[in-house]
């Protein structure tokens, strides 16, 4: 019923900054706790951060703590991840997610809906 679509990937500079959106294209965006999570070459998927539908509270990993702020506009059915100070170690594929269930925010297996994943892509 809904579909997520990430974008503002692409290649930085050591330091540098991105700004990643996930978009709900339909017309059900309920109140849901959205996630960032990435996955780099060779590992899982990991959690990065999440925020509850009034975002009044967030999560971060304990990596992009500080430099990773999450945010949304539900006026805009849109989740975005602001990405600072970005390091080489932050290279993958992100993607948002939505919980279905669950408690735990920070547990993959908890979200129901991904989206096809934006590539993040930072030199040395």
């Amino acid at each position: 019923q809904v579909q997520l679509v990430e974008s503002g990937g692409g290649l930085v500079k050591a330091g540098g900054s991105l700004r990643l959106s996930c978009v709900a294209s339909g017309r059900t965006f309920s109140r849901y706790t959205m996630g960032w999570f990435r996955q780099a070459p060779g590992k899982e998927r990991e959690f990065v951060a999440a925020i509850t539908w009034s975002g009044g509270n967030t999560a971060y990993a304990d990596s992009v703590k500080g430099r990773f702020t999450i945010s949304r506009d539900n006026a805009k059915n849109t989740v975005y991840l602001q990405m600072n100070s970005l390091e080489p170690e932050d290279t993958a594929v992100y993607y948002c997610g939505r919980q279905g269930g669950g408690s735990n925010w920070r547990k993959l297996v908890d979200y129901d809906l991904w989206g096809q994943g934006t590539q993040v892509t930072v030199s040395s």
